[in-house]
């Protein structure tokens, strides 16, 4: 059966070879590409948006003061000046360039890991497992970084950056000050990862089988790029959907609106957790999760290598 060869319209393909090119372990090297990738991407489209997250942040702590996105807007801008929409860069350059790095890098290596152990399984399984299990290391590395980035935003006199608000909140809070905020953050990205990612490669599939109507390799590296593009918004926004409530609860935590998660959502209300800046969430969320996929894949095609497609049933 070694080499077999099969006719698929027109084309003679070989099914042991995919097969085995599927089982076999991917390089480090190629793991170390996805870890950097996702370095790159989400760090440089999350500093891009932080204009938008400077409002997200306050309209979520401040509600009552900031009732609309116009609102925000106009008052930081007479208030603080446009500095105010820069505050927190810093977080947002290193804090999710770390969380890129291991969301991405490690669910590459979790999803090979995942679909040789659990071989009967559906392709929704090991997606959902896969980015469970990256999302877990990655926001352990952000909520340092998160920790400060919020207070940074949302209390103008706390700190100016990075650099002189870790020791500050190290001194008043001492370790459990930068991972305060840990279980929520788990609670808004773990359910938005594994949306994002399973929503990310069935949007891919789809747009191949059913919009494009070819194989990956038989499409140009723009073709490719440009389902990326398509997949990753519907990925973007259907995950902010579903990790709104948590995303609101991570904020009041860090500046202290409540002390506990139970005050939190009693303070918040149910309703208000799900519609709280939904609206400017959608707006952050979509376009930076599309270009993180766009960026990712755009170093993945210049290494050498393919845009993210789970190849495992392609030739079934």
């Amino acid at each position: 059966m070694r080499g077999a060869d099969v006719e698929v319209e027109g084309r003679s393909t070989s099914i042991i070879s995919v097969s085995e090119k599927l089982k076999a372990p991917y390089p480090y090297g190629y793991y170390g590409i996805c870890t950097v990738g996702g370095m790159l991407s989400a760090g440089t489209t999350h500093l891009a948006i932080t204009p938008l997250d400077v409002l997200k942040v306050n309209m979520q702590v401040h509600p009552v003061r900031y009732n609309s996105i116009s609102s925000c807007f106009t008052t930081l801008l007479r208030e603080q000046g446009p500095s105010a929409f820069w505050r927190g860069w810093a977080g947002k350059f290193f804090g999710y360039g770390v969380q890129g790095g291991c969301r991405f890098g490690l669910y590459e290596y979790f999803k090979r890991l995942y679909s040789d152990i659990f071989v009967d399984h559906n392709r929704s399984f090991i997606f959902f497992l896969s980015s469970a299990s990256a999302e877990v290391f990655a926001n352990i590395a952000l909520c340092p970084f998160e920790a400060i980035k919020v207070r940074v935003q949302a209390q103008p006199h706390f700190a100016k950056g990075l650099a002189d608000g870790f020791p500050k909140l190290y001194a008043s809070e001492g370790i459990h000050g930068f991972y305060r905020g840990l279980i929520p953050l788990w609670g808004r990205n773990l359910p938005f990862s594994m949306v994002m990612f399973s929503t990310f490669e069935h949007s891919v599939d789809f747009l191949y089988h059913k919009v494009v109507q070819k194989r990956k390799e038989d499409c140009s590296k723009g073709q490719q790029l440009g389902v990326t593009c398509l997949a990753g918004y519907a990925a973007g926004s259907v995950g902010s959907l579903i990790s709104n409530p948590a995303d609101n609860i991570v904020s009041s935590l860090y500046n202290k609106k409540a002390d506990s998660l139970i005050l939190v959502v009693k303070k918040i209300g149910l309703v208000n957790l799900f519609t709280r800046s939904l609206p400017i969430r959608i707006m952050l969320v979509g376009p930076a999760i599309t270009l993180q996929w766009l960026f990712y894949d755009t170093i993945k095609v210049l290494s050498g290598l393919s845009a993210s497609h789970d190849l495992s049933h392609e030739y079934l």
